[in-house]
């Protein structure tokens, strides 16, 4: 099981002792690549990736969207958490997770507690470009609604992050040889 992590005084960004665990999640919001970076860097560094939505949406039998519209939110952040609770029995996970996950606060300290938390800014503009399929995004209700959200979660990401990267104006290899540098100079992978 991971210990706890101790982090740096405020203002020491990517300054921190890691304890047991050494999984690195990736946060930020829908489209921002989180999934495509933690594929990129398995397949560099020959590390498994999950996803917290595809785990949950395993243990359901079901698609997150048709989770959201049978049972609600609240009952998808409670599977959520139950599936991000159960990476601690695993190692060197990279682990994309979902836009929401930081809206509770037991899965950011159960993500420090397990490794390194890594936040993708980019701009909304970002984001919507990226986003393929609307239907699939439950948060996605309308562009005004997403852009609320947006501006809701940004400072619960920057909260939550050990470390941040910029992924405006990059592509998705930029974004996947920067995060590996950056985790490779701070002995993380």
């Amino acid at each position: 099981m991971c210990a706890e992590v101790e982090r740096a005084p405020e203002g020491r960004e990517g300054s921190f002792v890691k304890h047991g665990c050494d999984h690195i999640f990736f946060i930020g919001f829908l489209g921002a690549g989180k999934s495509t970076l933690a594929r990129n860097l398995g397949d560099m560094f020959h590390r498994p990736f999950v996803d917290t939505d595809r785990l949950v949406e395993r243990r359901c039998g079901r698609s997150i969207a048709r989770i959201f519209r049978e049972e609600g939110e609240a009952s998808f952040r409670k599977r959520e958490t139950a599936a991000l609770r159960s990476l601690k029995s695993e190692q060197s996970l990279l682990v994309s997770c979902g836009g929401g996950i930081v809206e509770t606060p037991e899965n950011i300290d159960l993500m420090h507690a397990m490794g390194t938390v890594v936040y993708l800014e980019g701009d909304f503009s970002d984001s919507l470009r990226q986003i393929r399929s609307v239907a699939a995004r439950p948060d996605f209700k309308s562009r005004a609604h997403a852009a609320r959200l947006f501006d809701y979660r940004r400072p619960l990401y920057v909260g939550a992050a050990d470390l941040t990267l910029d992924i405006r104006g990059k592509t998705f290899e930029d974004v996947s040889y920067l995060c590996a540098e950056m985790l490779l100079e701070r002995g993380l992978i």
